[in-house]
């Protein structure tokens, strides 16, 4: 063999050589990529754990927990105390400000406002999940209080549409979801009594609002009545923005701002059908109880205050609730107080006066405490809690679908029929039916129909 044959070339050599720092290379690449991959599990893992570990701490009371509840509370007086107050407003506006406007169609201004309460809180829950709340929550804060002096400029529908029902609407929907999430990072096993308890904020407004509008426009007039009520808002708004902070770290989970994967969980899937169901429902008697007193004879002086009345019961319904509900289960206490609900809108058409409209005010709105005060926590507790806020704001969009028809549907029904029987059948049959639906997701949930969770 030759000497050419026997010893490599220098092109071989380099051949090799290039082909081995090939080789090099690829192996660094990919033992870098792999690092680097390994290291975002790791990282995403660590969160994970660390949030966690954050989520088995939760206090549940403390004067920081306390503190939140108490600046939700606010939250809650300054957003579903006024929108609860609606009928009021819907009595005024068709005796004095709209009078040749349809029932149905004033009726649109409270629906949209309910409706747009929810409606925002899909966007208002993924940033608040992604850690953004302080500035989105101060910039709401200013356009429910500007929408609240507006309302007083306002004399005509469109107007009364646009500032009381959408800008109103919208300013509620944003601040209410995030502060509702944060209860629920401070409190765990006290969870149902923390929320109930921060809705007793909106049933004090729902007293304070009509009782103040009854008192004040005789002697101030409709609009310095509502500048009135639009400091009362700074006040409220102005300490909950001071008092309410988040505990958890913020976590950007997968699946954008409308999640579909939750809903291959069937029990979400059920859970807020019942609640566009329910709300279809929940505000009929509470918008139209106040003109259906006044057609029976009821004075009008007095037939503001029935709706103070209801929302004075509610705040004993919300607390008992909340008690009930970390007892029994959350889901159950919704069922039982919501089918009391939908049986006094049935029953609401058919009082004849004064004492028996007072009665069925008082257990309608002790009953209708439950599913406000609780709705939030079979949300929460159907998933993990780094989504919630993602997971409770689609609910409450959804179901903002149907506040927005509820009302409107009801005037049309009166319309339609010259009363109000049929708008409390169409009314309590929703909720009923809303209120099957709900053990059908406890029993998809838990395997059961009757169970806590």
């Amino acid at each position: 063999m030759s000497d050419s044959e026997k010893l490599p070339t220098i092109e071989s050599l380099q051949g090799i050589d290039s082909v081995s720092g090939s080789q090099h290379s690829l192996s660094y690449d990919r033992l870098e990529t792999t690092v680097a991959f390994d290291q975002e599990i790791l990282n995403e893992q660590g969160s994970h754990q660390k949030f966690q570990a954050h989520l088995s701490e939760a206090p549940d009371g403390g004067i920081r927990a306390w503190l939140t509840v108490f600046a939700t509370a606010m939250v809650t007086f300054s957003t579903f105390g006024f929108s609860n107050s609606w009928g009021v407003f819907q009595a005024y506006y068709e005796e004095n400000l709209l009078p040749h406007t349809p029932p149905s169609t004033i009726a649109w201004i409270g629906s949209t406002q309910y409706a747009l309460s929810y409606l925002p809180s899909l966007v208002s829950g993924r940033l608040f999940d992604l850690g953004y709340f302080k500035i989105p929550f101060f910039a709401a804060s200013c356009v429910l209080v500007a929408c609240t002096f507006l309302t007083a400029e306002c004399t005509q529908f469109w107007q009364l549409f646009l500032t009381q029902g959408v800008g109103l609407g919208v300013g509620c929907g944003f601040v209410f979801s995030p502060a509702v999430v944060i209860v629920s990072h401070w409190f765990s096993k006290r969870r149902g009594l923390a929320l109930s308890a921060t809705t007793l904020g909106a049933a004090l407004g729902s007293i304070v609002f009509p009782v103040a509008a009854q008192k004040l426009i005789p002697l101030i007039g409709f609009r310095w009545t509502v500048r009135v009520f639009g400091f009362m808002l700074i006040a409220a708004m102005g300490i909950a923005n001071i008092f309410l902070q988040r505990r958890l770290p913020a976590v950007n989970v997968r699946g954008g701002l409308f999640n579909l994967k939750a809903f291959r969980n069937n029990a979400y899937s059920i859970y807020c059908v019942s609640g566009i169901v329910i709300l279809l429902g929940l505000y009929t008697e509470l918008t139209y109880i106040s003109v259906s007193a006044v057609e029976i004879g009821v004075s009008k002086d007095f037939s503001f205050y029935l709706i103070a009345i209801a929302n004075a019961a509610s705040a004993f319904g919300r607390v008992s609730s909340g008690l009930l509900g970390d007892k029994i289960g959350a889901l159950n206490t919704m069922a039982i107080f919501t089918a009391i609900t939908g049986i006094t809108t049935i029953a609401w058409p058919f009082a004849k006066d004064e004492s028996q409209l007072i009665a069925i005010a008082t257990i309608h709105g002790f009953s209708i405490g439950a599913y406000i005060s609780l709705y939030s926590a079979p949300a929460v507790g159907m998933g993990e809690m780094e989504d919630a806020g993602r997971r409770v704001g689609m609910f409450m969009s959804l179901i903002g679908f149907g506040g927005i028809v509820g009302p409107p549907i009801s005037g049309a029904i009166r319309t339609a029929t010259g009363g109000f029987i049929a708008a409390g059948y169409y009314g309590g049959g929703t909720i009923i039916f809303g209120v099957a639906l709900l053990f059908v997701a406890q029993y998809l949930h838990l395997g059961r129909l009757w169970g806590k969770f």
